[in-house]
């Protein structure tokens, strides 16, 4: 937040990720928002943190482009910090080393000689003024630097809508414990307040997101990638995620980690407290973009209205004839027992879904390497208003008639 209690966030065009206009996009970037020196300092241990879900070729926009990523970490060495790389990929089955050369990063750590941080181990924090929960398990290597640098990618997400600057920090949760929070937080708003809880505890000191190429659609793994042509810089990712919302004509509001955000003090998502600069927005702006423009649902947790999610809601689906049967979408399911997982035909055809047990999460959609997942709404979802507002009122009469007899 600026000294006026308003949010700077910088726009800059890139219309592709050459190697040098990268490095000049990002050097105008950072000096935008006050200069290298203003994030990092001699001697410092910077971890730049970029959002590598899984080992996927840069140009299907499913990672952070490591240019962008080499970028960042020339901008900040001339300060004299040592630059290090940080990532737990998603799932928490594989280390992070084993995802970094098919996804183009083993040649930009090779040539800057740029270290790992350890994002494979962590440990517990106590975050007591936390949203969500009081403890969180976070990767040593976003603990112990001295100041961490977030790198996104702008994509859209089957739970959360968008994925983006606050998003990013889920791979500092180290491990399986991705799945576990995946578990404990299956509505929306839920783990929407885990995700700043996160953020909170680790604190980045810049936000940078790559929109040069972004996802649109069946994201954040296998949707299409979607020409927008800039990098978006800020300290507030509140703001920055609500700014890239405003690109791809998404409501911020149906975003759950915007009032959280704000409410928690990371930013602000109004646009009229977010001051920007660089290249002027409306040069980037895309309403054809690719996205669920309707706000996540959420319902109470009671056995009537439960039923109604279970027939209503939208849902993970498998298309068998993409399925190549390798299992992830089981491995990474954090309900136990699993909510799909093989029939009694076992991997001789795709795995089944239990959409009672199922919590909505859609970590198979996630990280199914073979895009074999898309989420879907059943017939009964154009009902689900009414259905709810007839449950809910139900649930209450209930209440009151309860409440007289006692």
């Amino acid at each position: 937040m600026t000294a006026s209690n308003r949010s700077l966030v910088a726009l800059v065009a890139c219309e592709d990720y050459d190697s040098d206009r990268v490095l000049s996009a990002m050097r105008r970037g950072i000096d935008l928002l006050g200069g290298p020196a203003r994030f990092a300092k001699p001697g410092e241990s910077i971890v730049l943190k970029p959002n590598i879900l899984i080992a996927s070729h840069p140009d299907k926009a499913v990672v952070t482009h490591p240019q962008v990523v080499r970028a960042a970490a020339i901008v900040l060495r001339e300060t004299g910090a040592e630059i290090r790389l940080g990532e737990s990929p998603g799932g928490g089955v594989v280390p992070t080393w084993l995802v970094l050369k098919p996804s183009g990063y083993a040649d930009i750590i090779k040539e800057l000689r740029m270290p790992l941080a350890d994002f494979d181990n962590g440990r517990m924090v106590s975050l007591p003024g936390g949203l969500s929960s009081k403890r969180l398990y976070i990767a040593n290597g976003a603990l112990d630097c001295s100041g961490l640098v977030s790198l996104c990618k702008l994509k859209t997400h089957g739970l959360t809508r968008f994925t983006g600057a606050i998003k990013n920090q889920f791979g500092c949760v180290a491990g399986m414990f991705k799945g576990e929070y995946h578990a404990r937080f299956p509505e929306p708003a839920d783990f929407g307040r885990m995700l700043v809880d996160v953020t909170m505890a680790v604190r980045p000191r810049l936000f940078i997101m790559d929109a040069i190429i972004a996802m649109e659609g069946n994201g954040p793994q296998s949707g299409d990638p979607k020409k927008l042509g800039l990098l978006l810089l800020s300290t507030d990712p509140v703001a920055l995620d609500a700014t890239a919302c405003r690109i791809i004509d998404l409501d911020p509001r149906f975003v759950p980690t915007s009032q959280p955000g704000e409410d928690a003090g990371l930013g602000a998502y109004h646009t009229e407290r977010i001051d920007l600069t660089g290249d002027p927005i409306d040069r980037f702006i895309d309403p054809a973009f690719h996205a669920v423009r309707r706000k996540p649902v959420t319902i109470p947790s009671n056995p009537i209205l439960r039923r109604v999610r279970r027939s209503a809601l939208r849902r993970p689906v498998i298309n068998a004839r993409a399925c190549a049967r390798c299992g992830t979408c089981v491995r990474v399911c954090p309900v136990n027992p699993k909510a799909v997982d093989w029939g009694k035909s076992g991997t001789s055809r795709p795995p089944r879904y239990d959409y009672g047990k199922c919590i909505r999460c859609f970590c198979c959609h996630e990280m199914c390497p073979s895009k074999a997942i898309t989420i879907k709404t059943p017939p009964l979802g154009i009902l689900a208003a009414p259905l709810m507002l007839l449950g809910f009122l139900l649930v209450r009469a209930k209440t009151r008639r309860d409440r007289k007899r006692g």
